[in-house]
């Protein structure tokens, strides 16, 4: 029966080394990915989300601009 026992804990200790293995291959893959990944995006020279946000504001700033331009060349051409 010690027998038994024995053969079990071995494969347990087995079992935990494998598993604490595949873990850190995990963390190493995760790891190779993210770095990748993150070059990938510097390649492809993206905007940045404040970027963005304060062009959207121009763009609709001047949006509004043309608008109003728009009403005062309307109301112009009506008086002539």
């Amino acid at each position: 029966m010690q027998k038994d026992n024995k053969i079990f804990d071995d494969f347990a200790k087995m079992a935990t080394g494998a598993a604490g293995g595949l873990l850190d291959m995990k963390r190493e893959l995760e790891s190779m990915v993210a770095m990748q990944l993150e070059k990938l995006l510097q390649k492809m020279n993206l905007v940045t989300k404040e970027e963005f946000d304060t062009l959207q504001a121009m763009l609709a700033k001047a949006r509004s601009e043309q608008d109003e331009l728009r009403k005062r060349l309307d109301a112009l051409e009506k008086k002539k």
